[in-house]
């Protein structure tokens, strides 16, 4: 059975015949912003963390702007909300969480991995983050602080994970490879190995 026999995809050429009808926009439009959003992943935002982390000057671009950030290494964001980018540091921990549904940056991100979305994730990250990120693995200092951050339809969030030690000299290839998609929402940390 094809996307367009099944129910969704009827539905899909539905919106898009009645968009095009009222010349918001055409299929092809469409289909390339499907096209588009069907091509990101994960390994986008681990290549933007791992530029982040070898050019100072990249860094405080995604910083101060992670939409033009992402668009300088030719990741479309036309259309989507603003993407903001939070640096973890020694003494503080970023968790990104949408609490109403699963706002999330596909763009930069691919798709919310199905724990993302549930209710149990949205309402302990709120409630308990540390216990939260602790059954992920991650067990931060009591000194370092925690910020949960709320993603929501008019802005996006990941995070910028902080650089592992010894990995000094490393390509962006090997730093990407590093970076998962839990380390850039913040409920687990890149290591080595």
């Amino acid at each position: 059975m094809s996307l367009l026999e099944t129910p969704s995809g009827k539905l899909l050429d539905a919106i898009s015949a009645l968009l095009a009808a009222k010349g918001i926009a055409a299929p092809d439009e469409i289909a390339e912003r499907i096209r588009i959003t069907d091509q990101a992943s994960p390994a986008r935002g681990a290549q933007m963390v791992a530029r982040a982390w070898t050019e100072p000057e990249f860094r405080a671009q995604m910083l101060a702007n992670g939409t033009l950030a992402a668009e300088s290494m030719g990741i479309p964001m036309r259309g989507l909300p603003p993407l903001g980018v939070l640096e973890d540091t020694a003494e503080v921990h970023h968790v990104v969480v949408c609490t109403l549904c699963s706002c999330y940056p596909r763009a930069v991100l691919g798709y919310p991995p199905f724990w993302f979305k549930s209710a149990a994730y949205r309402s302990r990250a709120v409630r308990d983050p540390r216990g939260l990120i602790a059954e992920w693995g991650t067990v931060l200092p009591d000194s370092v602080k925690l910020r949960v951050v709320d993603s929501t339809a008019d802005y996006r969030w990941m995070v910028l994970p902080l650089r592992p030690e010894g990995t000094e000299g490393w390509s962006v290839e090997q730093l990407a490879a590093l970076v998962d998609e839990g380390d850039m929402i913040g409920v687990t940390i890149p290591t080595r190995g």
